[in-house]
């Protein structure tokens, strides 16, 4: 649960860090945000399966790519839904959902199943001179 918890506030984040990055893209205040990453995990967990299924042959033609497509479109449902989020344009809500992915994908990439933070470590051994492996 503490893994949901802390996922939902980073996304809540990555939709802050869009909206100061990209003017198409509006938040009232992070309470706004927060729940709109809410409802954007809704929309995702519902929606998203059966989108990508249905466009399964253009988004293995693009090489994945038309995922951002589908991500710009519930993130417009999501500010549809949200009287505090406005999304001005489709290409606002698709640079958007890029920066949302990728920040996204950054800060959960560090958080294991039970939401603790978790590091790499890196050993290396040096070997023959110089090399290390």
């Amino acid at each position: 649960m503490k893994g949901l918890l802390l996922r939902w506030l980073i996304l809540s984040c990555a939709i802050m860090v869009a909206a100061y990055f990209f003017t198409g893209i509006q938040v009232k205040d992070f309470g706004t945000a927060i729940f709109a990453a809410l409802v954007l995990g809704i929309l995702n967990a519902f929606f998203r399966p059966i989108l990508l299924i249905l466009t399964l042959p253009i988004n293995i033609l693009t090489l994945g790519l038309f995922t951002f497509v589908i991500n710009a479109l519930l993130l417009m449902m999501t500010s549809g839904l949200i009287g505090g989020l406005v999304v001005t344009s489709f290409w606002s809500a698709l640079l958007a959902s890029l920066i949302i992915s990728v920040v996204s994908w950054l800060l959960s990439s560090f958080i294991n199943g039970r939401g603790r933070v978790q590091s790499l470590d890196i050993e290396l051994n040096k070997r023959r001179g110089d090399r290390w492996e």
